[in-house]
């Protein structure tokens, strides 16, 4: 994920939990592994561990999934990229 596109996702993630102690991996590492999983098709326990523990990026990945963060995330970068006009409909 380039600079640019993270600074655009990081204003649509949900906020980020401050209780206990500070996480080992960065946000940005947990979902470029779940980029790079669900782009290869690999199981989770072969993720590259630049982007973090298997486990913790399937953590992310399960909790988002349950809290229906995805689909939110989803229609807010559509409805971002409509006004924007980069969206031919």
């Amino acid at each position: 994920m380039t600079d640019r596109q993270w600074a655009a996702l990081q204003r649509v993630l949900p906020p980020q939990p401050v209780v206990g102690r500070r996480p080992k991996w960065t946000r940005r590492q947990l979902l470029n592994g779940i980029r790079w999983r669900v782009r290869v098709g690999a199981p989770w326990r072969d993720v590259p561990e630049r982007y973090g523990h298997w486990q913790s990026i399937y953590q992310l990945f399960r909790r988002w999934q349950r809290e229906s963060v995805w689909p939110w995330i989803l229609s807010v970068l559509r409805a971002w990229a409509d006004r924007s006009g980069l969206v031919d409909w």
